[in-house]
């Protein structure tokens, strides 16, 4: 595959547009493939041949402008604000004469009222004709309001231009909305990097800071690369990044994230991860690829829309023309074909679709709970089954004593005193919880590692050893080792002392995320690579439906495929051994926060509080969202199928089409935005 441009355009607020425009680009032989980003406001093109580029942008931006007038490629010189109130002041302009020309009666009223109001209306439909891009809204419109002005029903005909270009209004409004709430996240990428350098401050491009460079952060600025505090104490604002509300505090030592602003205090971070790299950079490449991954609900709306309009052309020419025959009175029946064309038009179900969805999608990047595209807020919707893995997902990876079993010769705090000395050494996680445990103690002079096994340590004529059980069996004591924790033993020259159980700890939501997908009917399963006695406890404690231990990478793999014979099945984990499973999974879940990058590009969701609950926002915002989508298009075909009938036994008039087209339009759209303001 060629070079991929990603390019920013303007003018292009019709989803039908977007499609047709995506096709006839696809067309050309040095263009492998084109994608509008309709959220985004991109044109995303792969090159078959990227050598004629410059040419083919130029005959791209022409078809963009043949299709949709006004639509253009946006480019750094331009002027990118939109011209929001053009189509506001046209409509009133266009109202005002059509109330005068109302109260005189004047047809040269109405002509100017429509030509104000319907001109690029008119003008799209004879261009489309002329290249032979015959069906569309434009040309549903143009036949219909001429076809009033024939019969002499030119208030209509008026009205119906003039109601149309107030819902182009509102709907341009609704689909800023849509996008602000998700372009809000992509205008977070950092811009500049307070580099410290031999003591001086030194502005440069985060992508030109390497891993290890200090950074300054002062009061206010937002953070440009993930990193580690090395001096200074704050409070973040997270709400941007995650969606949390209340402020974290920050301390030397402990990790802030690109995109975190600083409240208070001055700090100095050390760059953990390239800019590229970042967890906001990975946020914003997951939005930014979100919508080009179409529902099912989109992906039929937009192959119906090939066929709608030639059926409607075709049925209101039968309309026209075929009852005459019988009952006579041919300009009744032609204005009821044209009640039957304005109440067709497909506005409301094209737009406020996709619009359902990437609200969707919006409100959840608003949450830290990322979509990557709108078929996945579906399959959620589908799920009668939710796996979890258990390290990092339903626990925190972080371990405490739970108990202190001695042999009689020390005491608990003796032990625990002890075997802190030696692990005081070491950065495994079961050593660092003992020494938290203990607190500040002094470590042995000579401490060395066994891989694998444990410590070993000398005190004057006297060996520690403290590790696993296996290291006990090795060093030749064999020990019963049937505790369901995770143990540490602690030996002394030849005699065994007693072990350290340690537990991992779960995390505050886990069980009210279970309780509340088992509330909902789901089937709630763990499958742990950890000792089955210790899995179990988990699942016990949180009230799991079916738990599985002992299990290595491929196997987690193998019991996904079982489920997923026969269910639906999310998949919710986190490490880099999940990444099988979460593309095994109908849907896969990561908690992006802690998650490894292949976890986080294999799954399909991800949730960057790394909260189980959010599993359960995730599914309620699917649902929430399909919702939406299917009141739209019941109540448009609904209300568009009722007033037709009325239409066609010459119960409705033209003002009834016209709102049973703009007014369901309107409606709808209001009914998707309504995504924007979801609530917890």
């Amino acid at each position: 595959m060629g070079k991929r441009d990603v390019l920013p355009v303007s003018g292009i607020t019709c989803t039908n547009c977007a499609a047709k425009i995506e096709r006839d680009v696809t067309k050309h032989e040095e263009v492998a493939s084109c994608q509008i980003d309709f959220a985004t406001s991109r044109m995303v093109i792969e090159w078959m041949d990227p050598s004629e580029r410059d040419v083919m942008l130029q005959s791209i931006e022409q078809t963009m402008e043949r299709i949709e007038p006004g639509a253009k490629f946006v480019r750094a010189e331009d002027d990118q604000t939109e011209k929001r109130d053009v189509t506001l002041w046209r409509f009133l302009a266009a109202a005002f004469i059509f109330s005068l020309a109302l109260w005189t009666d004047s047809i040269p009223g109405y002509i100017v009222a429509y030509g104000l109001a319907g001109y690029d209306v008119v003008y799209g439909a004879f261009r489309n004709i002329w290249h032979r891009e015959w069906f569309d809204e434009k040309f549903l419109m143009t036949i219909a309001t001429i076809g009033a002005f024939a019969i002499a029903e030119y208030p209509e005909a008026v009205a119906v231009m003039l109601f149309y270009q107030l819902g182009e209004y509102v709907q341009g409004r609704a689909v800023r909305a849509s996008r602000k709430s998700i372009q809000s996240l992509l205008n977070m990428r950092p811009t500049l990097a307070r580099v410290l350098e031999n003591e001086e401050e030194v502005e440069r491009l985060p992508e030109d800071v390497s891993v290890g460079s200090y950074l300054v952060i002062r009061a206010g600025e937002l953070v440009p690369m993930d990193g580690i505090v090395v001096t200074g104490a704050s409070s973040m604002d997270t709400a941007s990044l995650t969606g949390e509300s209340v402020p974290r505090q920050v301390d030397a030592g402990e990790e802030v994230l690109a995109g975190m602003v600083n409240i208070e205090g001055r700090l100095i971070v050390q760059t953990t991860k390239l800019a590229a790299e970042s967890s906001l950079q990975k946020m914003i490449a997951l939005v930014e690829e979100a919508n080009g991954k179409k529902a099912k609900t989109e992906q039929m709306i937009t192959r119906l829309a090939k066929v709608y309009t030639p059926f409607v052309v075709v049925m209101a020419a039968l309309v026209a023309f075929v009852p005459p025959f019988f009952v006579g009175n041919l300009e009744e029946w032609v204005y009821r074909a044209l009640i039957f064309l304005v109440i067709s038009c497909p506005c409301a179900l094209v737009i406020s679709i996709p619009l359902g969805y990437f609200g969707g999608i919006g409100a959840g990047s608003k949450r830290g709970i990322l979509v990557k595209g709108g078929e996945y807020l579906d399959t959620l919707t589908e799920v009668d089954t939710v796996v979890f893995d258990k390290t990092g997902t339903l626990t925190t990876g972080r371990f405490e004593v739970t108990d202190v079993v001695t042999a009689g010769d020390v005491s608990v705090e003796e032990l625990l005193y002890l075997a802190a000395r030696v692990e005081v050494a070491s950065n495994h996680p079961l050593a660092q919880a003992i020494v938290q445990r203990v607190g500040e103690v002094q470590a042995f002079e000579s401490i060395q590692e066994e891989p694998g096994y444990g410590l070993h340590a000398c005190d004057g004529e006297d060996h520690i050893y403290v590790g696993s059980a296996r290291y006990m069996k090795r060093l030749g004591r064999a020990i019963d080792d049937s505790s369901v924790s995770t143990s540490v033993h602690v030996m002394k020259n030849d005699r065994w002392l007693g072990r350290v159980e340690l537990m991992d700890t779960v995390k505050e939501d886990a069980f009210e995320a279970i309780q509340a997908l088992k509330e909902a009917g789901y089937r709630t399963v763990m499958l742990s690579g950890d000792h089955r006695e210790v899995a179990k406890k988990i699942g016990d404690q949180l009230g799991l439906d079916e738990v599985q231990g002992e299990l290595l990478p491929h196997e987690k793999v193998e019991a996904v495929e079982r489920m997923t014979a026969t269910r639906k099945v999310a998949f919710v984990g986190d490490g880099m051994n999940d990444a099988a499973a979460l593309a095994r999974a109908d849907v896969g879940l990561v908690m992006g926060g802690v998650g490894s990058d292949t976890a986080v590009t294999a799954a399909d969701v991800v949730l960057m509080h790394d909260a189980p609950t959010d599993v359960v926002q995730a599914i309620q915002l699917g649902k929430r969202t399909k919702r939406v989508v299917w009141q739209n298009i019941f109540f448009a075909f609904g209300t568009k199928a009722l007033v037709l009938l009325l239409g066609l036994f010459g119960i409705a008039t033209m003002w009834e089409a016209v709102f049973a087209d703009v007014g369901v339009a309107l409606l709808a759209i209001a009914n998707a935005t309504r995504l924007l303001r979801m609530t917890k």
